[in-house]
């Protein structure tokens, strides 16, 4: 999977996520750990709201060093041996050539002439307690990422934001794999410095693979099949491979991140030996483009360009990275924060998340006076998953009948309506938008992988196009509530007064778990449709940090989750939705998924020997996936909304793929802020607010 998507904003719900770090695609991953608004939605560390919306010690111990898994038949590790090593790049692909090449000057979307200077200023839902992503305890600050590097470190390779499955050299200066995909080999750039002027080292990227790999679910199940990290060369350091054949594996060891060996296994200011296990709010040193200048615990954080930074010249970093600061000021919930918008000076540009505020919020004084401006750009990267996750793990949802059900009882139609201005559209698949959805019935290619299944599958894949309930027809609610009905009762559960039980008289109850209050608006249409059937709900509204340790704890019922693809699916997925994942704490395995057929499935799409293969492989995966009812599906938006401040000089034009990259822009000139008019504005009634609704019975 590639993290050079753009971030999936919750629609309607804001998220904490593993970072809110300000990526080229509004700032990454669910692949981080802080809080981040999501679609009209709303739930901590994975964008769930509106938007549609990221135990080892410092020394790599043996829990943190790369476990050898047993080598596929056919495929032994000494196959490799015999394989040509192949020839060096300064690019890779998983799709096609880079149109640039080996020697490019610059990304051609942006100005290689933008000043430097100014400040970037953003808002951050929340709180934080750590500079350390990596662990799955603490909530990092802002600009840090639990995948890649955030704006702190670099990784070996920079995903490109205008082509997908493309990266670029950054600290390796060229990679090369063999024919057979076995290893793949990357040469570091000699170039490269840490912010305290130390060089990067082979022995650095080595640490770092074996120390993220051992503390992170999400690096572990990626590097799955990397069996050893060794030092091939002065500058060169080859990573070998279980089995051969799996074509994405070269191309994402580049995002790999590299980080300090030599400060994290030193000591602090006070003599005490630093742990990467650990959150610290210790200054790190850095790699990357920027460094944490200051910062308040909790509350705010300032970054400052590394004025020295080594990759100034490099390809990827020409044209971008041009303020000389960026400050993070938390707030507690996205009403906080929007009133901050309008206030000026808090947050200079937001992607909106809110069809409510896009349609009739937008009539402020300095939206008014120009001083505010908005604009809708197009997605082409495709749409994420966002849904209620259904956590299996709890027995009321174990059954299929159950969550087919839960899913028929969701009115999509009245909510876009009446909520969303008819802003927003159906997501029915797991890769919305592109050629990796599946639609009506299984090809050949899909069912020769699929039929070797048939037992793990719902009967309904190989016979019925999948679609979801319609509620568009004026008898439309009481169909699908009849039907819902009838599962449910075939499942077990019976109707007594106003109740839903099982068979010892237990009633049937759901908890949503959200990190905003907001989340609410678009959790009790669903929760009263859920009461019409006798299930009880309630909403449970906690912090952002709390959220967090609660959704990697896996202790929930129902929250609403992101699930970000990109257009080159591969060992990500293991971390989805594989068995092996449900297990481990802080793993996107929400749903707590067990099939056989699913992680079967997951491997072909890894090891796919083609394109072909590929998207016959995905389009069967998200066919068991979507006929599982593991989420409910909500909604996505196929536009990217953005409303900023008018400080802001720009590039003729984005990123096809990424859609944003706010990086390269650049400070024009500071505008007015915080008038009295700006003020008054920002503390009276918001009239985008979305109208009342009665509360789902408790």
């Amino acid at each position: 999977m590639r993290s050079d998507v753009p971030e999936p904003v919750c629609l309607e719900t804001a998220l904490p996520t593993v970072s809110r770090a300000l990526s080229l695609c509004l700032a990454s991953l669910i692949l981080a750990t802080t809080p981040v608004p999501a679609q009209e939605a709303g739930a901590p560390g994975t964008e769930e709201q509106e938007a549609g919306a990221q135990g080892t010690s410092a020394g790599a111990p043996d829990s943190a060093a790369p476990a050898v898994a047993e080598a596929a038949p056919g495929a032994p590790p000494e196959a490799s041996a015999s394989a040509e090593a192949g020839e060096w790049r300064s690019w890779s692909s998983l799709i096609g050539p880079s149109k640039y090449g080996d020697d490019f000057p610059h990304y051609d979307y942006v100005n290689p002439d933008a000043p430097k200077g100014g400040v970037l200023r953003q808002a951050a839902p929340g709180t934080f307690d750590s500079f350390n992503p990596y662990p799955v305890r603490g909530t990092p600050a802002a600009g840090f990422a639990a995948f890649g590097g955030g704006i702190a470190y670099d990784t070996l390779m920079d995903q490109a934001p205008d082509e997908p499955g493309v990266s670029h050299a950054l600290v390796a200066e060229a990679m090369r794999h063999p024919a057979d995909f076995s290893s793949v080999t990357f040469r570091l750039d000699p170039k490269g410095r840490f912010s305290d002027g130390e060089p990067i080292t082979v022995e650095d990227v080595i640490w770092s693979f074996e120390t993220v790999r051992g503390l992170s679910p999400l690096y572990g199940n990626y590097y799955r099949n990397v069996t050893s990290a060794e030092k091939t060369g002065e500058r060169e350091v080859t990573f070998r491979f279980d089995q051969t054949g799996n074509r994405e594996l070269p191309n994402i060891m580049g995002d790999l991140v590299v980080l300090p060996r030599h400060w994290w296994e030193g000591t602090d200011a006070q003599g005490r030996q630093r742990d990467i296990g650990d959150p610290t709010l210790e200054i790190p040193v850095v790699s990357g483009p920027y460094r944490v200048r200051s910062f308040t615990p909790g509350s705010e954080i300032t970054w400052e360009r590394v004025p020295d930074y080594w990759g100034t010249d490099n390809p990827s970093r020409v044209g971008r990275y041009n303020y000389d600061e960026i400050r993070y000021t938390y707030f507690r919930d996205q009403n906080a924060e929007w009133e901050a918008f309008k206030r000026g000076g808090f947050e200079d540009y937001r992607t909106e998340n809110s069809a409510g505020r896009w349609a009739i919020g937008y009539d402020f004084p300095a939206f008014n006076d120009g001083r505010v401006k908005k604009a809708a750009l197009p997605s082409e990267s495709g749409q994420s998953m966002q849904g209620y996750v259904l956590n299996t793990r709890r027995d009321k949802f174990a059954d299929p009948r159950v969550r087919r059900a839960l899913t028929l009882a969701f009115n999509f139609e009245e909510m876009n309506r009446n909520l969303f201005y008819g802003q927003y559209r159906r997501t029915s698949s797991y890769f919305e938008g592109t050629e990796l959805a599946s639609s009506g019935l299984p090809d050949e290619r899909e069912l020769a992988l699929l039929e070797p299944l048939r037992e793990h599958i719902p009967p309904e894949v190989f016979t019925t196009p999948f679609a979801l309930p319609d509620y568009s027809q004026p008898n439309a609610e009481r169909t699908h509530l009849r039907e819902a009905f009838e599962l449910l009762t075939a499942a077990g559960w019976t109707r007594r007064g106003s109740q839903l039980v099982d068979a010892q008289g237990r009633p049937f109850t759901i908890e949503f778990l959200a990190a905003d209050p907001s989340s609410s608006r678009i959790i009790d249409p669903y929760a009263n449709q859920l009461n019409r059937l006798g299930i009880q709900t309630t909403t449970r509204i906690v912090d952002a940090s709390q959220y967090l340790a609660l959704r990697n704890s896996f202790e929930f019922d129902v929250l609403i989750a992101n699930f970000l693809q990109s257009l080159s699916p591969g060992n990500e997925q293991r971390e989805f939705w594989s068995t092996e994942a449900a297990s481990q704490p802080g793993s996107r395995n929400l749903a707590g998924i067990r099939n056989e057929a699913v992680d079967a499935l997951i491997e072909k799409i890894v090891y796919a020997p083609d394109r072909e293969s590929l998207v016959a492989a995905t389009h069967a995966l998200d066919r068991v996936l979507l006929w599982n009812f593991y989420v409910v599906p909500q909604w996505h938006n196929p536009d990217i909304w953005i409303a900023y401040w008018d400080k802001f000089g720009m590039p003729e034009r984005q990123p096809a793929y990424a859609g944003l990259d706010p990086f390269s822009w650049w400070v024009k000139g500071e505008v007015p802020v915080n008038t009295p008019e700006d003020a008054a504005a920002a503390a009276a009634p918001d009239p985008s607010a979305p109208p009342a609704i009665p509360p789902a019975r408790p």
